[in-house]
C-alpha cells in the first residue's frame, strides 16, 4: 500500500514553488531593509501578493508536516528544493524571466537527485528527540538570529546566499522539531510539547531572513541557498536521532541522490542570475515591480 506521505510530498513541492514566486514579487515591490527589522514582515504583509504567497507557504508547511509523519527528513527537506523548478517555470511563463542555460541544466540535475532520493527512501514513523537535542534547538534560534543581525548589511548575490542560508538552517530546525511532533496523538499533546513553540519561533525567524534574502537580487539564489543549508542538518539529525530509514541495498542511491541534489542547489547560488534589482533604493523609497529578468 502506498503511503499517503508521497501525495503530501507532491502537494508540498507545488505549494512551495508558487509561494517562492509570489513572495519574490512582493519583495521586489518593498524597499530594501538594511537592519534585522521585523517590520519588514509588516511591510510585506501590506501586499496581497505576499499574503497569498504566505498562504501557499503555510499550505506547503502543513503538507510537509503531514509528509514527515512517514517519510524521512532527508527526503522531505531535499524535496523542498524541487519547488525551485516550479518557481522557475512559473517565472518564465508569468513574469517572462529569462533563465540562463546553466540554470536550466542545474534545475534538471536537481530533479534527478530528488528522484534518486524518492527511490531510496523507506517510510517509517519518527522516534522522539532527546532532551539535549530539544535544548540545542532552543540555542540554535538565538545563534541564527544573532548571525542574521550581523549579516543584514550584505548586498547582491552574497547577501542573498548568506541570508538565504541562515533562513534554511532555521527552517531545517523547524523541520527537525516537526518530525516527532507530527506523531503526537492529540491536540493537547501537541500543545504541551515544547517542540511546537520551537517550530513556530524558528519558522518566523526563517521567514524574516528569507524575505531579506529575496530583496537582495536573485530569488533562485536565495531559495537555493536556503534549501542547501537546510537539507544537511535535517538529514543528519533524522538518520542519527529520529529513525529515518533507507531501503536496504539502496544506501548508495540515497548518498548519490543527496550529493547531486546538494551540488545542484549550491551551484544555483553561483549561477542564478538576478530577477530584480534594488540598487538605487533605500528604506522609504518606492519600489516598482519588475516584469522582466536581467
Amino acid at each position: 500500500m502506498i503511503s499517503a506521505g508521497w501525495f503530501f510530498l507532491a502537494g508540498m513541492i507545488a505549494a512551495y514553488g508558487v509561494a517562492n514566486l509570489l513572495q519574490s514579487m512582493a519583495a521586489a515591490r518593498t524597499t530594501v531593509h538594511h537592519t534585522f527589522d521585523p517590520q519588514l514582515l509588516v511591510r510585506l504583509a501590506g501586499h496581497r501578493t505576499y499574503l497569498l504567497g504566505v498562504g501557499c507557504q503555510v499550505l506547503g508547511f502543513v503538507l510537509a508536516f503531514l509528509a514527515r509523519r512517514d517519510l524521512p527528513l532527508f527526503l522531505v527537506q531535499a524535496s523542498v528544493a524541487a519547488g525551485l523548478g516550479v518557481t522557475a517555470l512559473l517565472g518564465v511563463l508569468i513574469l517572462k524571466w529569462s533563465l540562463p542555460v546553466a540554470e536550466i541544466a542545474l534545475l534538471t540535475l536537481l530533479l534527478a537527485g530528488i528522484t534518486a532520493l524518492v527511490l531510496s527512501a523507506q517510510p517509517a514513523h519518527s522516534r522522539q528527540l532527546p532532551t539535549s537535542a530539544v535544548v540545542g534547538l532552543g540555542v540554535a534560534v538565538a545563534v541564527i538570529a544573532v548571525l542574521g543581525f550581523l549579516s543584514v548589511r550584505l548586498h547582491g548575490a552574497l547577501g542573498s546566499v548568506v541570508l538565504g542560508s541562515l533562513a534554511g538552517i532555521a527552517f531545517s530546525a523547524a523541520a527537525i522539531a516537526a518530525r516527532p511532533l507530527a506523531n503526537e496523538h492529540s491536540a493537547a499533546e501537541v500543545g504541551a510539547n515544547p517542540l511546537l513553540y520551537l517550530l513556530v519561533v524558528h519558522s518566523i525567524v526563517g521567514q524574516l531572513l528569507l524575505g531579506m534574502a529575496m530583496q537582495r537580487g536573485s530569488t533562485t539564489a536565495a531559495v537555493a541557498a536556503m534549501d542547501a543549508a537546510g537539507a544537511v542538518p535535517a538529514a543528519i539529525v533524522g538518520l542519527l536521532l529520529l529513525g529515518d530509514r533507507i531501503h536496504p541495498g539502496r544506501e548508495w542511491l540515497a548518498g548519490l541522490g543527496f550529493a547531486v541534489t546538494l551540488a545542484a542547489v549550491i551551484a544555483l547560488t553561483r549561477y542564478a542570475e538576478p530577477q530584480h534589482h534594488h540598487a538605487s533604493r533605500t528604506h522609504g523609497e518606492c519600489a516598482p515591480l519588475p516584469t522582466t529578468a536581467h
